[in-house]
């Protein structure tokens, strides 16, 4: 079992920025798939971001130059640095990891995009 605690989620202006944790309960080093999702109302969840080595990140296409993705190990943590946001941001987003050949979300995260 993995438990992942995201936080840094809130309300912004659009053109702001905001930056997304995520704490796992297990050592990061034992993760190798990790990546962020983003779930719309009443929507599926979908992939914004993912990395199978911690080095090399894919980005969806829209959050692609203005998204970041990171690990840090000292940390023990995943980030996701968010710059010139949109009003289309806005969403729930969680983080991933798979561990053991199970998939584990966090509970998510709020992030508005307003005026």
């Amino acid at each position: 079992q993995v438990q992942l605690v995201e936080s840094g989620g809130g309300s912004v202006q659009p053109g702001g920025s905001l930056k997304l944790s995520c704490i796992p309960s297990l050592s990061l080093s034992r993760f190798y798939l990790t990546a962020w999702y983003r779930t719309y109302p009443g929507k599926e969840r979908e992939l914004i971001a993912s990395s199978a080595d911690g080095v090399s990140v894919w980005y969806k296409e829209d959050v692609k130059g203005r998204f970041g993705f990171s690990r840090d190990n000292a940390d023990n943590a995943l980030y996701l640095q968010m710059n010139n946001l949109k009003p289309d941001d806005t969403a729930v987003y969680s983080c991933y990891v798979a561990f053991d050949r199970k998939p584990y979300w966090g509970q998510g995260t709020q992030v508005t995009v307003s005026l």
